[in-house]
């Protein structure tokens, strides 16, 4: 008589918990959704960032050798801009374009400019960098 209850009891433990069950399937996956959601809007934030610092690096790059084409083009007394280097024909660089400005320190010039070049990538500025040409 004793197992009979035992089993009787088990049997109404287990009709109690079937509505809780659906429950506890609907809340685990509303928390799997969750997590989803966040991992998924992690990897967009990633990818944008990695797009993001690749053009700055590549803006950077070609700002750096702008500079240099600048620095071995002859000195000009009282230059506003200096011609650019050709930008390579890569993927790399499409959409990228460079200008050049040219800006004596003292006046009269005496044979030191400041030299600014500026990036743009679809006509937005990514980045700009200041040098110095001497002449020698």
């Amino acid at each position: 008589m004793r197992w009979f209850s035992l089993i009787r009891g088990a049997r109404e433990f287990n009709r109690s918990e079937s509505g809780d069950t659906l429950l506890t399937t609907i809340v685990a996956l509303a928390v799997i959704g969750v997590v989803v959601t966040a991992f998924l809007g992690g990897l967009g934030t990633a990818s944008k960032a990695a797009i993001i610092a690749d053009e700055q690096t590549t803006a950077e790059s070609l700002a750096r050798s702008q500079i240099e084409w600048v620095k071995k083009a002859t000195y000009v007394p009282g230059a506003t801009t200096y011609s650019a280097a050709p930008i390579p024909g890569d993927n790399d660089y499409i959409s990228y374009s460079v200008a050049i400005t040219a800006a004596a320190l003292h006046t009269p010039d005496d044979g030191i400019q400041k030299i600014t070049v500026a990036v743009q990538r679809n006509s937005r500025e990514v980045v700009k960098l200041d040098s110095y040409k001497v002449e020698r």
